[in-house]
């Protein structure tokens, strides 16, 4: 794949090795950096002129630094006359702000997709969008990729007996189907209120879970406040065993504590955010997608279907 190039913001540089190793295709050699005040400066260390360029960034923490960041290289990478510039967003920030909840408040999703595309983008490859309307926002190609494959295969391999998919607001419950379907199992859905962000509120299950084993299916798991509130509901409702499983481990604030004092028995996440092994804790297992998006990237590069990864 000679006119293939895959370049890596400063993000999570463990995935697009991983991506890169897959691939068998070296990551292009990159400057990036930071002035005294925080701007990002960019350069291309190696010519991409006429190339295919594949470029890696998960917006996640600091999220703006990390958007400013992709831009930047973006933008560079126009300017070094690149034959196309496909960006690989792993983790879509901003992907929860899809719409209007309250008079005069953005749709900062779309402002995203509008940030990505004037700054030169030509195709977007992201994972487990929040929402899938966002593909819309772009008037450019989009990839949704999907890490149900990886994470079905470790449920499976489990082994476990009279399971039950759960998901954590109505919002979700298409993909706990989807899940359960694969799965040969039953759904179950919890009725959740969110007073305001961040905050969540167990009002009550609804489907049979007593001596089931539960596994809670998201997207994202941010404050954890969702996911361990659902969690302990489950167990008063007399769940035998607690499991989790989400594609963006965010993490942010006390969430590894929250999941630690919980009924959860193991997350099952993804590596579409870099872990802070820091904090890591006994009850996750982080998955490597890197295959995946590899595959996919591969597909895209020889105008091949990507629908047949998840088939």
């Amino acid at each position: 794949m000679i006119d293939l190039r895959l370049i890596s913001g400063t993000a999570n540089i463990e995935l697009a090795q991983e991506i890169s190793s897959y691939l068998r295709q070296p990551l292009t050699k990159t400057e990036i950096s930071r002035f005294s005040d925080g701007e990002i400066y960019v350069q291309i260390d190696e010519s991409v002129r006429g190339d295919d360029v594949f470029l890696i960034q998960s917006l996640s923490y600091p999220v703006n630094d990390n958007i400013m960041e992709l831009l930047v290289t973006l933008d560079a990478l126009k300017r070094s006359s690149a034959k196309s510039v496909n960006v690989v967003i792993p983790y879509y920030a901003y992907a929860r702000q899809d719409r209007k909840i309250a008079p005069r408040v953005p749709i900062s999703a779309k402002l995203i997709a509008d940030l990505i595309t004037v700054a030169g983008a030509n195709r977007i490859m992201s994972m487990d969008l929040h929402a899938g309307q966002i593909q819309g926002f772009f008037n450019i190609p989009v990839d949704h990729l999907y890490a149900s494959p990886i994470l079905l295969d470790y449920i499976k391999n489990i082994h476990f007996d009279n399971i039950v998919i759960v998901s954590p607001d109505a919002g979700g419950v298409e993909r706990a189907r989807y899940y359960a379907k694969k799965l040969g199992c039953s759904i179950a859905i919890i009725d959740k209120r969110r007073p305001k962000p961040n905050v969540s509120e167990i009002m009550h299950i609804i489907g049979d879970i007593k001596d089931k084993t539960a596994v809670i299916v998201d997207d994202i798991v941010d404050t954890a406040g969702t996911l361990t509130n659902a969690a302990k509901a489950l167990h008063k409702e007399g769940a035998k065993n607690i499991y989790a499983c989400c594609t963006h481990p965010v993490l942010s604030g006390n969430a590894i504590e929250k999941i630690n004092n919980s009924p959860i028995t193991e997350l099952i996440t993804t590596n579409t955010i870099k872990f802070n092994k820091k904090i890591a804790s006994d009850k996750i297992k982080v998955l490597s997608v890197g295959n995946l998006i590899g595959e996919a990237i591969r597909r895209v590069y020889h105008k091949e279907s990507l629908s047949a990864i998840f088939e």
